[in-house]
């Protein structure tokens, strides 16, 4: 049975890159799809996801802020955050938020399936 899995990112193409990659991966399901942290929020808890994959940079309520709520909602969620090249010290800002995991833009298909995985195995 497949992983499901919410994808939060403020620009579309980033969302359909990383859907494709984890749906012909054959080990995810995408469920949902968010463009601001409180779309994530709310469909955090409509779906149960097993997975989030979060950008940090997007309107109305950045990735950390989002997190951060999401692990409240669940302390168990499993969080991997997305970020641009040059921004560690927000990743770093993440993974003290809950974040399980990042993974830095532009990011491969084998990139983004080793940190997902790693993140499921761990849990």
């Amino acid at each position: 049975m497949p992983y499901k899995v919410l994808i939060v990112d403020d620009a579309m193409f980033m969302r359909a890159m990383i859907r494709d990659i984890l749906v012909n991966s054959g080990r995810y399901e995408v469920v949902g799809e968010a463009a601001n942290g409180e779309d994530a929020i709310q469909q955090y808890s409509a779906l149960s996801p097993h997975l989030v994959t979060m950008d940090i940079v997007m309107p109305q309520m950045d990735g950390i802020e989002a997190c951060k709520e999401i692990i409240k909602l669940d302390p168990k969620a499993r969080v991997v955050m997305c970020s641009a090249l040059g921004q560690e010290a927000l990743v770093i800002e993440s993974i003290a938020a809950g974040a399980k995991d990042f993974m830095v833009k532009p990011f491969s298909a084998e990139k983004v399936l080793k940190v997902i995985d790693a993140v499921m195995a761990s849990s």
